[in-house]
Protein backbone atom coordinates (compact mmCIF):
# COMPACT_ATOMS: atom_id res chain seq x y z
CA UNK A 1 0.00 0.00 0.00
CA UNK A 2 1.33 3.41 -0.91
CA UNK A 3 2.65 5.54 1.94
CA UNK A 4 0.56 8.74 1.97
CA UNK A 5 2.48 10.48 4.75
CA UNK A 6 3.20 14.02 3.52
CA UNK A 7 6.90 14.73 3.04
CA UNK A 8 8.68 17.96 2.37
CA UNK A 9 11.63 18.25 0.07
CA UNK A 10 14.31 20.91 0.30
CA UNK A 11 14.96 22.89 -2.87
CA UNK A 12 17.81 21.64 -5.12
CA UNK A 13 21.23 23.28 -4.77
CA UNK A 14 23.62 23.69 -7.73
CA UNK A 15 26.89 23.08 -5.80
CA UNK A 16 28.25 19.58 -5.28
CA UNK A 17 30.47 19.15 -2.22
CA UNK A 18 29.30 22.41 -0.72
CA UNK A 19 25.72 21.19 -0.96
CA UNK A 20 26.60 17.91 0.79
CA UNK A 21 28.21 19.79 3.66
CA UNK A 22 25.32 22.21 3.79
CA UNK A 23 22.84 19.31 3.77
CA UNK A 24 24.62 17.68 6.69
CA UNK A 25 24.43 20.93 8.63
CA UNK A 26 20.72 21.24 7.84
CA UNK A 27 20.14 17.60 8.82
CA UNK A 28 21.85 18.17 12.15
CA UNK A 29 19.76 21.30 12.66
CA UNK A 30 16.55 19.43 11.89
CA UNK A 31 17.52 16.62 14.27
CA UNK A 32 18.11 19.17 17.01
CA UNK A 33 14.70 20.69 16.34
CA UNK A 34 13.09 17.27 16.57
CA UNK A 35 14.64 16.46 19.95
CA UNK A 36 12.37 16.30 23.00
CA UNK A 37 13.78 19.62 24.24
CA UNK A 38 11.77 21.28 21.49
CA UNK A 39 8.57 19.55 22.56
CA UNK A 40 5.96 22.13 23.48
CA UNK A 41 2.89 21.66 25.61
CA UNK A 42 -0.27 23.25 24.32
CA UNK A 43 -4.03 23.03 24.55
CA UNK A 44 -6.65 23.47 21.87
CA UNK A 45 -10.00 24.98 22.85
CA UNK A 46 -13.06 25.64 20.72
CA UNK A 47 -13.89 29.36 20.50
CA UNK A 48 -16.96 29.29 18.23
CA UNK A 49 -18.70 26.88 15.89
CA UNK A 50 -21.69 26.60 13.57
CA UNK A 51 -19.94 28.08 10.52
CA UNK A 52 -20.52 26.75 7.01
CA UNK A 53 -17.29 26.47 4.97
CA UNK A 54 -15.44 29.20 6.91
CA UNK A 55 -12.61 30.72 4.88
CA UNK A 56 -10.91 33.50 6.83
CA UNK A 57 -10.50 34.96 10.31
CA UNK A 58 -9.60 38.52 11.37
CA UNK A 59 -9.08 39.84 14.91
CA UNK A 60 -10.65 43.07 16.15
CA UNK A 61 -9.17 45.37 18.81
CA UNK A 62 -12.02 44.79 21.29
CA UNK A 63 -11.20 41.08 21.53
CA UNK A 64 -13.83 40.02 18.99
CA UNK A 65 -13.19 38.71 15.52
CA UNK A 66 -14.62 38.37 12.01
CA UNK A 67 -15.21 35.14 10.09
CA UNK A 68 -16.07 34.76 6.41
CA UNK A 69 -18.13 31.91 4.99
CA UNK A 70 -17.44 31.05 1.39
CA UNK A 71 -21.10 31.08 0.40
CA UNK A 72 -21.21 34.81 1.15
CA UNK A 73 -21.71 35.48 4.87
CA UNK A 74 -19.57 37.69 7.10
CA UNK A 75 -19.91 37.17 10.86
CA UNK A 76 -18.78 39.35 13.74
CA UNK A 77 -18.22 37.46 16.98
CA UNK A 78 -18.04 39.51 20.19
CA UNK A 79 -15.66 38.74 23.07
CA UNK A 80 -18.56 37.14 24.97
CA UNK A 81 -19.25 34.77 22.06
CA UNK A 82 -22.40 36.43 20.74
CA UNK A 83 -22.44 36.91 16.98
CA UNK A 84 -24.17 38.89 14.33
CA UNK A 85 -24.18 38.64 10.56
CA UNK A 86 -22.80 41.73 8.84
CA UNK A 87 -24.88 43.15 5.99
CA UNK A 88 -24.02 45.43 3.09
CA UNK A 89 -21.50 43.14 1.38
CA UNK A 90 -20.55 43.67 -2.26
CA UNK A 91 -22.08 41.50 -4.98
CA UNK A 92 -20.63 38.03 -4.47
CA UNK A 93 -20.78 35.14 -6.92
CA UNK A 94 -20.38 31.84 -5.07
CA UNK A 95 -19.23 29.33 -7.67
CA UNK A 96 -17.06 26.26 -7.12
CA UNK A 97 -14.09 27.32 -5.00
CA UNK A 98 -15.17 30.96 -5.14
CA UNK A 99 -17.38 33.18 -3.00
CA UNK A 100 -16.51 35.37 -0.03
CA UNK A 101 -12.86 34.67 0.69
CA UNK A 102 -10.47 36.72 2.82
CA UNK A 103 -11.16 39.40 5.42
CA UNK A 104 -8.44 41.61 6.91
CA UNK A 105 -8.81 44.32 9.54
CA UNK A 106 -6.67 47.29 8.52
CA UNK A 107 -3.54 48.15 10.48
CA UNK A 108 -5.25 51.40 11.51
CA UNK A 109 -8.62 49.76 12.25
CA UNK A 110 -8.92 51.41 15.67
CA UNK A 111 -9.21 54.82 14.03
CA UNK A 112 -10.41 53.99 10.50
CA UNK A 113 -12.70 50.97 11.17
CA UNK A 114 -11.59 49.81 7.71
CA UNK A 115 -11.59 46.22 6.51
CA UNK A 116 -10.49 44.56 3.28
CA UNK A 117 -12.43 41.79 1.57
CA UNK A 118 -11.62 39.45 -1.31
CA UNK A 119 -14.36 37.61 -3.12
CA UNK A 120 -15.50 36.39 -6.50
CA UNK A 121 -17.97 38.39 -8.52
CA UNK A 122 -19.37 38.55 -12.04
CA UNK A 123 -16.94 40.08 -14.53
CA UNK A 124 -16.81 39.79 -18.33
CA UNK A 125 -16.58 36.11 -19.22
CA UNK A 126 -17.80 34.71 -15.91
CA UNK A 127 -16.67 34.85 -12.27
CA UNK A 128 -13.41 36.44 -11.20
CA UNK A 129 -11.50 37.55 -8.12
CA UNK A 130 -12.11 41.03 -6.70
CA UNK A 131 -11.02 43.06 -3.67
CA UNK A 132 -12.88 45.81 -1.82
CA UNK A 133 -12.41 48.15 1.11
CA UNK A 134 -15.23 48.97 3.52
CA UNK A 135 -15.87 50.54 6.91
CA UNK A 136 -17.42 48.62 9.81
CA UNK A 137 -18.90 51.24 12.17
CA UNK A 138 -18.68 50.43 15.86
CA UNK A 139 -21.85 48.73 17.08
CA UNK A 140 -23.27 48.35 13.58
CA UNK A 141 -24.34 45.21 11.75
CA UNK A 142 -23.68 46.74 8.32
CA UNK A 143 -20.52 47.76 6.49
CA UNK A 144 -20.47 51.13 4.80
CA UNK A 145 -18.45 52.94 2.11
CA UNK A 146 -17.85 49.71 0.22
CA UNK A 147 -15.45 50.46 -2.60
CA UNK A 148 -14.17 47.85 -5.04
CA UNK A 149 -10.49 48.63 -5.62
CA UNK A 150 -9.72 45.69 -7.94
CA UNK A 151 -11.40 43.09 -10.10
CA UNK A 152 -10.17 40.77 -12.82
CA UNK A 153 -10.56 42.13 -16.32
CA UNK A 154 -12.12 38.83 -17.30
CA UNK A 155 -13.33 35.67 -15.62
CA UNK A 156 -14.50 32.23 -16.65
CA UNK A 157 -16.93 29.50 -15.66
CA UNK A 158 -14.36 27.04 -14.28
CA UNK A 159 -15.02 27.85 -10.64
CA UNK A 160 -11.42 27.00 -9.77
CA UNK A 161 -8.19 28.56 -8.54
CA UNK A 162 -9.29 32.02 -7.49
CA UNK A 163 -6.52 32.54 -4.91
CA UNK A 164 -7.89 35.39 -2.81
CA UNK A 165 -5.51 35.85 0.15
CA UNK A 166 -4.79 39.47 1.19
CA UNK A 167 -1.84 40.98 3.07
CA UNK A 168 -1.55 44.64 4.09
CA UNK A 169 1.96 46.02 4.53
CA UNK A 170 3.18 48.63 6.97
CA UNK A 171 3.90 51.08 4.13
CA UNK A 172 0.28 51.18 2.98
CA UNK A 173 0.14 48.57 0.21
CA UNK A 174 -2.07 45.55 -0.38
CA UNK A 175 -1.04 42.23 -1.88
CA UNK A 176 -3.66 39.89 -3.34
CA UNK A 177 -3.09 36.35 -4.60
CA UNK A 178 -4.85 35.23 -7.78
CA UNK A 179 -4.87 31.65 -9.07
CA UNK A 180 -4.60 30.57 -12.68
CA UNK A 181 -8.38 30.13 -12.90
CA UNK A 182 -7.86 26.57 -14.09
CA UNK A 183 -6.04 27.72 -17.25
CA UNK A 184 -2.38 27.06 -16.48
CA UNK A 185 -0.79 28.84 -19.45
CA UNK A 186 -2.17 32.18 -18.27
CA UNK A 187 0.18 32.13 -15.26
CA UNK A 188 3.07 33.05 -17.61
CA UNK A 189 1.14 35.74 -19.49
CA UNK A 190 1.93 39.20 -18.09
CA UNK A 191 -1.06 40.53 -20.01
CA UNK A 192 -3.34 38.58 -17.64
CA UNK A 193 -3.87 38.74 -13.87
CA UNK A 194 -4.44 34.99 -13.71
CA UNK A 195 -1.72 33.10 -11.82
CA UNK A 196 -0.25 36.26 -10.31
CA UNK A 197 0.24 38.09 -7.04
CA UNK A 198 -0.64 41.74 -7.41
CA UNK A 199 0.24 44.85 -5.41
CA UNK A 200 -1.88 47.97 -5.03
CA UNK A 201 -2.16 51.00 -2.83
CA UNK A 202 -5.06 50.96 -0.40
CA UNK A 203 -7.06 53.25 -2.70
CA UNK A 204 -6.63 50.80 -5.60
CA UNK A 205 -4.05 52.80 -7.55
CA UNK A 206 -0.87 51.15 -8.82
CA UNK A 207 2.44 51.95 -7.08
CA UNK A 208 5.04 53.45 -9.38
CA UNK A 209 7.68 50.96 -8.28
CA UNK A 210 5.70 47.85 -9.23
CA UNK A 211 8.07 45.68 -11.30
CA UNK A 212 5.92 45.46 -14.45
CA UNK A 213 4.71 49.06 -14.40
CA UNK A 214 6.76 50.07 -17.44
CA UNK A 215 6.85 46.76 -19.30
CA UNK A 216 5.08 46.81 -22.61
CA UNK A 217 1.79 44.86 -22.73
CA UNK A 218 2.09 43.91 -19.05
CA UNK A 219 -0.59 44.65 -16.45
CA UNK A 220 0.91 47.13 -14.00
CA UNK A 221 -0.65 45.58 -10.88
CA UNK A 222 1.47 42.42 -11.23
CA UNK A 223 4.08 41.83 -8.54
CA UNK A 224 5.03 38.21 -9.33
CA UNK A 225 3.94 35.52 -11.78
CA UNK A 226 3.96 31.78 -12.41
CA UNK A 227 1.59 30.83 -9.58
CA UNK A 228 -0.96 28.00 -9.76
CA UNK A 229 -3.28 28.70 -6.84
CA UNK A 230 -1.74 30.56 -3.88
CA UNK A 231 -4.25 30.41 -1.03
CA UNK A 232 -1.87 31.43 1.74
CA UNK A 233 0.11 34.65 2.11
CA UNK A 234 1.88 36.04 5.16
CA UNK A 235 4.30 38.79 6.08
CA UNK A 236 7.31 38.49 8.36
CA UNK A 237 8.16 41.13 10.94
CA UNK A 238 10.88 42.36 8.55
CA UNK A 239 8.29 42.78 5.78
CA UNK A 240 9.14 39.77 3.60
CA UNK A 241 6.28 37.87 1.99
CA UNK A 242 5.85 34.11 1.91
CA UNK A 243 3.09 32.23 0.08
CA UNK A 244 1.65 28.72 0.19
CA UNK A 245 0.52 27.38 -3.16
CA UNK A 246 -1.42 24.38 -4.41
CA UNK A 247 0.41 22.19 -6.88
CA UNK A 248 -1.29 19.60 -8.99
CA UNK A 249 -0.60 15.98 -8.00
CA UNK A 250 2.29 16.72 -5.67
CA UNK A 251 4.31 19.90 -5.91
CA UNK A 252 2.57 22.09 -3.33
CA UNK A 253 4.99 24.92 -2.57
CA UNK A 254 6.16 27.53 -0.10
CA UNK A 255 7.76 30.55 -1.78
CA UNK A 256 9.40 33.79 -0.74
CA UNK A 257 7.50 36.28 -2.88
CA UNK A 258 9.72 38.91 -4.48
CA UNK A 259 9.14 41.70 -6.97
CA UNK A 260 9.22 40.56 -10.60
CA UNK A 261 9.98 36.93 -9.76
CA UNK A 262 8.67 34.04 -11.85
CA UNK A 263 7.70 30.94 -9.84
CA UNK A 264 7.50 28.70 -12.86
CA UNK A 265 3.98 27.36 -13.19
CA UNK A 266 3.23 25.55 -15.53
CA UNK A 267 6.72 25.41 -17.05
CA UNK A 268 8.33 23.82 -13.98
CA UNK A 269 6.80 21.88 -11.11
CA UNK A 270 7.64 19.12 -8.65
CA UNK A 271 4.22 17.59 -9.22
CA UNK A 272 2.52 15.84 -12.12
CA UNK A 273 -0.84 16.20 -13.76
CA UNK A 274 -3.61 14.19 -12.08
CA UNK A 275 -3.31 11.73 -14.95
CA UNK A 276 0.34 11.15 -14.02
CA UNK A 277 1.60 13.01 -17.09
CA UNK A 278 4.68 15.21 -16.70
CA UNK A 279 4.13 18.93 -16.21
CA UNK A 280 6.05 21.34 -18.42
CA UNK A 281 9.82 21.04 -18.80
CA UNK A 282 10.81 19.50 -15.49
CA UNK A 283 11.62 20.83 -12.05
CA UNK A 284 13.88 23.78 -12.83
CA UNK A 285 14.65 26.31 -15.53
CA UNK A 286 16.90 29.33 -15.73
CA UNK A 287 15.10 32.50 -14.62
CA UNK A 288 12.43 30.63 -12.65
CA UNK A 289 12.47 30.44 -8.87
CA UNK A 290 12.75 27.27 -6.86
CA UNK A 291 10.36 26.81 -3.93
CA UNK A 292 11.61 27.01 -0.38
CA UNK A 293 10.11 23.57 0.07
CA UNK A 294 7.58 21.43 -1.72
CA UNK A 295 5.24 18.71 -0.53
CA UNK A 296 4.76 15.37 -2.21
CA UNK A 297 2.10 14.02 -1.74
CA UNK A 298 0.20 17.30 -1.80
CA UNK A 299 -1.18 18.54 1.51
CA UNK A 300 -3.48 21.14 -0.15
CA UNK A 301 -2.03 24.15 1.71
CA UNK A 302 -4.35 26.98 2.70
CA UNK A 303 -4.06 29.96 5.04
CA UNK A 304 -0.75 30.44 6.82
CA UNK A 305 1.16 32.69 9.19
CA UNK A 306 4.66 33.49 10.39
CA UNK A 307 4.72 33.21 14.18
CA UNK A 308 6.15 36.28 15.93
CA UNK A 309 4.46 36.00 19.33
CA UNK A 310 5.67 35.62 22.91
CA UNK A 311 3.46 32.76 24.11
CA UNK A 312 5.65 30.24 22.23
CA UNK A 313 9.11 31.88 22.03
CA UNK A 314 10.65 28.62 20.77
CA UNK A 315 8.42 28.86 17.71
CA UNK A 316 9.21 32.46 16.83
CA UNK A 317 9.98 32.78 13.12
CA UNK A 318 8.40 29.43 12.23
CA UNK A 319 5.72 29.11 9.56
CA UNK A 320 2.37 27.45 10.23
CA UNK A 321 0.42 26.25 7.19
CA UNK A 322 -3.06 24.73 7.18
CA UNK A 323 -3.62 21.47 5.32
CA UNK A 324 -6.98 20.80 3.72
CA UNK A 325 -6.12 17.31 2.51
CA UNK A 326 -4.40 15.70 5.51
CA UNK A 327 -6.18 17.62 8.29
CA UNK A 328 -3.24 19.15 10.12
CA UNK A 329 -1.20 22.30 10.58
CA UNK A 330 2.29 21.96 9.11
CA UNK A 331 5.03 23.67 11.10
CA UNK A 332 7.98 24.71 8.97
CA UNK A 333 11.05 25.82 10.88
CA UNK A 334 13.17 28.87 10.27
CA UNK A 335 13.28 29.98 6.66
CA UNK A 336 11.35 26.98 5.43
CA UNK A 337 14.11 24.43 5.06
CA UNK A 338 11.99 21.60 6.47
CA UNK A 339 8.68 20.65 7.96
CA UNK A 340 9.43 19.79 11.58
CA UNK A 341 5.99 19.00 12.97
CA UNK A 342 2.40 18.24 12.11
CA UNK A 343 -0.18 19.48 14.59
CA UNK A 344 -2.88 16.93 13.95
CA UNK A 345 -5.90 16.48 16.24
CA UNK A 346 -9.63 15.97 15.98
CA UNK A 347 -9.93 19.75 15.76
CA UNK A 348 -7.70 20.15 12.68
CA UNK A 349 -10.22 18.94 10.10
CA UNK A 350 -9.52 20.76 6.79
CA UNK A 351 -7.64 23.71 8.26
CA UNK A 352 -8.57 26.69 6.10
CA UNK A 353 -6.84 29.56 7.94
CA UNK A 354 -4.19 30.02 10.64
CA UNK A 355 -3.65 33.32 12.48
CA UNK A 356 -1.60 34.64 15.38
CA UNK A 357 -3.81 36.31 17.99
CA UNK A 358 -2.78 39.50 19.80
CA UNK A 359 -1.90 37.48 22.93
CA UNK A 360 0.43 35.17 20.97
CA UNK A 361 -1.92 32.19 20.85
CA UNK A 362 -2.58 30.51 17.51
CA UNK A 363 -6.11 30.44 16.14
CA UNK A 364 -7.26 28.36 13.23
CA UNK A 365 -10.39 27.70 11.21
CA UNK A 366 -11.53 24.12 10.71
CA UNK A 367 -13.65 23.90 7.60
CA UNK A 368 -14.42 20.28 8.41
CA UNK A 369 -15.77 21.11 11.88
CA UNK A 370 -17.16 24.54 10.96
CA UNK A 371 -15.36 25.98 13.96
CA UNK A 372 -12.76 28.40 15.26
CA UNK A 373 -10.13 27.01 17.63
CA UNK A 374 -7.45 28.51 19.88
CA UNK A 375 -4.11 26.77 20.43
CA UNK A 376 -2.45 28.12 23.56
CA UNK A 377 0.05 27.39 26.29
CA UNK A 378 -1.58 26.43 29.61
Amino acid sequence: MRDTTPRTRARPHPLGIAFVLFSLMVLAWIMLLAMPARAVEYRIDKVADGFVVPWSLAFLPDGGFLVTERDGALWQVAPDGTRQQIKGLPDITAIGQGGLLDVVAAEDFITSRRIFLSYTTNVPGGAGTAMATAVLPEGSDRIERVFRIFQLQRGNQNGRHFGGRIVETADGHLFLTIGDMGEAREAQNVGSHWGKIIRLRIDGTVPRDNPFQMRRNALPEIWSLGHRNPQGLARTREGALVSSEHGAKGGDELNWVEAGANYGWPVISYGTHYSGRKIGEGTEKRGMRQPLIYWDPSIAPSGMMVYEGTMFPEWRGDLFVGSLKFDHIAQVAGKGLAQVRQIKTDETQRVRDVREAPDGSIWFLSEGNGAVYRLWRP
